[in-house]
């Protein structure tokens, strides 16, 4: 996992979603303010609606302290439109299939379900500022709680 303190790598592009609008943008281009980027699954199961429900709810209180909110998962963008629709998200989704956020970040870890093991992004969170700069990272997030934690956690950044 990249640590606090440490530039990422930003020359790599996500197709990224927003209301309706899609395009692929430089993960740099993302970054004209400070960045809370969420990694989640997958759109429309329990953990990562809870995760994504919490954020959309504080959506207005991210953008107001001055961030960014972007949620990151392996889904299409066509997934993600119905998905930002269903849950009425004001923020930016990405559909990052191939891993490359989390491969600049060194979150890919291994995982087990159903008796198979196989290796995917962490569930983790990660403050970045405008120049890749990793300001906080949350490995492990409370997806019930996921907008309190990162509230708390910008807060002690100040």
């Amino acid at each position: 996992m990249i640590e606090t303190g440490t530039t990422m790598n930003t020359d790599f592009t996500l197709d990224v979603v927003h209301g309706e609008e899609e395009k692929t943008m430089k993960f740099s281009e993302i970054l004209d303010r400070p960045t809370v980027v969420s990694v989640y699954m997958k759109n429309n199961t329990s953990s990562c609606d809870k995760q994504n429900v919490s954020l959309a709810e504080h959506a207005a209180w991210f953008d107001k302290a001055g961030y960014n909110l972007l949620t990151i998962s392996k889904d299409t963008c066509g997934s993600h439109k119905r998905y930002i629709a269903k849950h009425d998200i004001s923020y930016k989704i990405a559909s990052d299939p191939d891993f490359k956020f989390a491969s600049a970040t060194d979150s890919i870890v291994e995982k087990k379900m159903y008796g198979k093991t196989f290796t995917g992004p962490s569930r983790s969170a990660f403050v970045i500022d405008t120049d890749g700069t990793i300001l906080a990272v949350i490995e492990k997030i409370n997806p019930k709680a996921h907008a309190e934690e990162l509230k708390e956690l910008i807060g002690s950044l100040k």
